[in-house]
């Protein structure tokens, strides 16, 4: 067999079906602008922690989709809670309460 210098990567595939809904439900339950955000982007865009560590409300809320709870953690991890994202919001969303209650039912799992 020749090396050509490069090896196929296992599949990164999540199977949405297997995927753990009871942790969005609560979310989305505590927290009605959960289901709000059209992932804009605004929110990162102007994020203090942004420029330092990656930190995105975006890919956040597509982890907790994906059942990657650990992964939306990481995302909001570096947030101060400075308001900045609530204020450029173009749906009103309270994103520093909605992070606070992620990190809350996130951190109870």
């Amino acid at each position: 067999m020749i090396d050509f210098g490069f090896k196929l990567s296992p599949s990164s595939r999540i199977d949405l079906d297997k995927v753990d809904r009871t942790l969005l439900k609560r979310i989305a339950d505590m927290e009605p602008d959960f289901k709000k955000c059209m992932a804009c982007g605004s929110c990162s865009a102007t994020c203090s922690a942004g420029a330092y560590k990656a930190t995105s409300m975006r890919r956040a809320i597509l982890a907790l989709q994906n059942g990657l709870t650990n992964k939306a953690l990481e995302e909001l991890e570096s947030c101060m809670l400075c308001g900045k994202c609530t204020l450029v919001c173009p749906r009103g969303i309270n994103t520093r309460h909605l992070i606070l209650s992620i990190q809350k039912i996130c951190g109870e799992k």
